[in-house]
């Protein structure tokens, strides 16, 4: 008998009902039923790091990690659901763990050919003037970067696969029918978005993308520190255009046994 994943993933509709005026302010959130063989998902953890350099977001992190992610994770490893761990290249490359289906000539490889110029790509000669302004604690902030680890509390288990880029990920799912990929970690507006793992770059290669909405949190501004808005919208973007989302609660419920 085929284990199943049961969950109603949430989309935001842009369509209304029939005789209801065609507007922003009608349009809401829906909701699907699924049935996922597990054997054809993943649970994937990007950037789930030990520390963050903004206190705040380290700290909302910290209590999503010990309240959140952890029991998924738990639920998940029991129920048999395989699970990938993307740490950042830095970190992945290093890792026994890591499945290594990229070889050094491939990872190096780029396709994007002589245009734009390197010294425009890297804001120097002619182009320099263009650069954002070097900032007085970078050098501090790249000393924090490089001690970043995985997280005490998030290590890899037997079986995990650890990946590097989003084509080891791609081929990493090619290998076991991997279909649905279900995100958390951090950051919701930045790695989680734009990592050429991460769900922007997963769903264009065909895959269905469905995030944990309270497994993760963004980089507020000033301006939107007090509602979370970088948090929610980066969500709600994914909503909005072709993907989904769930809870934590929701896939536990959901699991098969």
């Amino acid at each position: 008998m085929q284990r199943e994943i049961a969950i109603s993933p949430r989309y935001y509709r842009w369509h209304v009902d029939p005789g209801v005026i065609w507007a922003e302010v009608n349009t809401s959130y829906a909701h699907l039923n699924w049935e996922i063989p597990i054997a054809q998902a993943a649970l994937v953890l990007v950037d789930v790091w030990s520390h963050h350099y903004l206190k705040d977001t380290e700290a909302r992190s910290e209590d999503i990690v010990c309240n959140k992610i952890v029991p998924l994770l738990n639920a998940c490893r029991k129920a048999g659901m395989p699970i990938v761990h993307a740490p950042s290249p830095r970190l992945a490359e290093a890792h026994p763990s890591r499945v290594n289906l990229i070889d050094k000539t491939e990872a190096g490889a780029t396709d994007r050919g002589d245009w734009p110029p390197p010294a425009f790509r890297g804001k120097s000669g002619d182009f320099e003037h263009y650069a954002r302004p070097i900032e007085p604690r970078e050098e501090e902030l790249q000393e924090i970067r490089s001690k970043l680890e995985m997280h005490p509390l998030v290590q890899v288990e037997a079986r995990e696969a650890v990946i590097a880029t989003g084509e080891e990920l791609h081929r990493w799912c090619a290998q076991r029918g991997v279909l649905f990929l279900f995100y958390l970690g951090f950051n919701t507006n930045a790695c989680i978005l734009m990592r050429d793992y991460g769900t922007l770059a997963m769903s264009r290669r065909g895959y269905d993308v469905i995030i944990l909405r309270d497994c993760t949190t963004g980089m507020e501004s000033f301006e939107t520190h007090n509602a979370l808005t970088q948090t929610r919208c980066a969500v709600l973007f994914l909503e909005m255009f072709g993907h989904y989302s769930t809870t934590s609660k929701e896939l536990i419920a959901g699991l098969p046994g």
